[in-house]
């Protein structure tokens, strides 16, 4: 019998991959001082232009705590790495690595109003 990672079965298999992606993201490193405060300008003059200066939204969707609520961060961190086609959400990944986008929701959803 084949072995997948320790999972021994097709039902193992689901649990494993269900437990893996109901785990939050941890991110890997945390961005340096200086481009925390980079990432703080993007979100605040880049993000802000489409979803409200304050991020109560606008063209996109808001982007407070309460609106990412009950959001996959994986499904965030896509969205933000690859952006959205047919819509004006373009991808950041040029300007933004994964670790900065997870450090960025950690922002996000810590965010006091």
């Amino acid at each position: 019998m084949r072995y997948l990672m320790g999972v021994q079965s097709a039902a193992g298999l689901q649990f494993f991959l269900a437990l893996c992606l109901s785990m939050p993201i941890v991110s890997a490193a945390e961005p340096s001082p200086a481009r925390q405060s980079e990432l703080r300008n993007l979100l605040k003059n880049d993000c802000g232009a489409c979803h409200g200066l304050t991020l109560q939204g606008g063209m996109g969707p808001a982007l407070l705590p309460e609106s990412l609520a009950g959001k996959p961060d994986e499904l965030l961190v896509m969205t933000i790495l690859e952006g959205r086609k047919g819509t004006a959400m373009p991808p950041w990944q040029p300007f933004m690595n994964r670790d900065e986008v997870v450090w960025l929701l950690g922002v996000l959803r810590s965010r006091k109003r």
